[in-house]
């Protein structure tokens, strides 16, 4: 619940008195950095130096603070400057905000703003938070077909300071349907008396609210567009995502592939925070990956007691089995590394002519590799271990298919978990390394009976 006021001591009341003289360095001082300063203070401490400023500095450098930090200070203010500062937000910032509050603070907050900013914020903040429209802001420019250049002017001048950006215009008729799009350059450079519509640019790039984060970030990027326009389920247009926007974005969805990869993604997407994420739930994201690797391991440990008979006959093999086998789970693990790139910035699409395309690219690179460790190993097997003639080549053609196989395989398992619908990272990471594993000993003996198999058989 947000407090209705909050307690100093004579110590935070001296800093309250020195904190307002901050506020010309803050409207020098990007709010990043405010923020990054802000963010070792304690609370009270906090909210005494940003007491000293209006409530639109206040909110900007409340925008950069962690999730934890705004919840700690946005719930200890009192009802009114939270609301103010609220609703000096950015749109798409508030509407993020807003769903992490708990249902008792939502209801408490929403009658103390606008009409107009409560209908915004409940209808950004229900999209799903991996959908474009969670990401969108309504704050954008937008003029008539029919206004005159002077006009539209007008109009970015008086908009500009409320807007994500000023630098493109959106032409809208009258029921909110895009139209076309007009740089801040264009305007400034055309006739005044000439309408927007004659120099407007047709069929702009847009996106729709529901589709993924991802999709819009990728089409920011191939279009090197500084905002792009997303429109309703009515085909009307809703707002606008920025490049700064879409930066962050990627960052986050960085962020979440690492997790992925490394077999830590929850079961809602969110991030797993090792200072902030509660243990139970640290325990158990973590051990259901754990399990499923034990499993594999027991079944390949298993495999590899029943050779017993050819291990007693040549205990050497038993010295080569675990460089085999991880071998192949890293070049697996390269290569589905850089499938996953591939896929993640648009290289790379789930069909048969890019799985073809990556495969012929892979083969080649993929057997060099299985070569070139597999003459390293049988030179420091013969060095090291005056290994005999049938042991190297066990050991050397073992080396060189289980490499070859790991970077096919790790090529092929992304495909496989688009198909499957599947997050590639997810599937990808703890299945190579078990996948190669068990695989890895059933080439490595294969090759030890077929070169060796008469020495068990004496």
């Amino acid at each position: 619940m947000i407090r209705k006021n909050i307690p100093f001591s004579n110590r935070d009341l001296s800093f309250v008195s020195s904190a307002r003289s901050l506020a010309k360095i803050a409207r020098n001082m990007h709010p990043s950095d405010m923020a990054d300063e802000l963010a070792s203070l304690s609370r009270e401490k906090t909210l005494a130096l940003m007491a000293g400023l209006d409530a639109e500095t206040a909110a900007g450098i409340f925008s950069y603070l962690s999730e934890e930090k705004q919840k700690e200070l946005f719930l200890a203010m009192n009802a009114d400057s939270a609301a103010r500062m609220f609703e000096h937000m950015p749109a798409d910032e508030r509407a993020d905000f807003y769903v992490l509050l708990d249902a008792a603070t939502q209801r408490e907050l929403l009658p103390l703003l606008s009409p107009e900013i409560r209908e915004n914020l409940l209808r950004l903040s229900a999209f799903p938070e991996e959908s474009t429209g969670s990401a969108t802001t309504s704050e954008y420019i937008s003029v008539l077909p029919e206004v005159r250049v002077s006009a539209a002017l007008k109009t970015v001048s008086a908009a500009a300071r409320k807007s994500e950006t000023v630098y493109i215009v959106y032409v809208l008729d009258r029921d909110g349907h895009l139209l076309g799009t007009v740089s801040l350059r264009e305007l400034l450079l055309a006739d005044d008396d000439i309408s927007v519509e004659s120099i407007m640019r047709r069929h702009p790039v847009c996106v729709r609210a529901s589709w993924p984060r991802e999709r819009s970030t990728e089409m920011i990027r191939r279009y090197d567009l500084l905002a792009l326009p997303v429109m309703d389920d009515d085909n009307k247009m809703m707002g606008i995502i920025t490049v700064d926007d879409a930066m962050d974005m990627e960052k986050e969805l960085d962020a979440c592939q690492l997790a992925r990869f490394g077999g830590t993604a929850t079961a809602d997407d969110s991030d797993l925070d090792i200072l902030t994420s509660p243990m139970s739930v640290m325990f158990r994201v973590r051990v259901f990956w754990l399990i499923f690797l034990t499993v594999f391991g027991v079944i390949t440990s298993t495999f590899v007691a029943a050779q017993e008979e050819i291990l007693s006959h040549v205990i050497v093999l038993a010295a080569f089995i675990a460089p085999i086998v991880d071998m192949g789970g890293n070049t697996g693990s390269q290569a589905a590394t850089l499938v996953i790139r591939a896929m993640a910035v648009g290289d790379v699409t789930l069909c048969r002519k890019d799985l073809w395309r990556v495969l012929r690219r892979e083969l080649p690179v993929a057997c060099a590799l299985g070569l070139a460790v597999a003459v390293l190993e049988c030179t420091l097997a013969w060095i090291s271990k005056g290994t005999g003639p049938s042991v190297l080549l066990t050991v050397g053609l073992s080396m060189f298919v289980c490499t070859a196989a790991g970077g096919i395989i790790g090529l092929a398992l992304p495909f496989l978990a688009r198909r499957l619908g599947t997050d590639p990272a997810t599937l990808s990471s703890p299945l190579i390394t078990s996948v190669m594993d068990l695989l890895g000993v059933f080439i490595y003996f294969g090759f030890a009976y077929l070169f060796l198999g008469n020495l068990s058989a004496v």
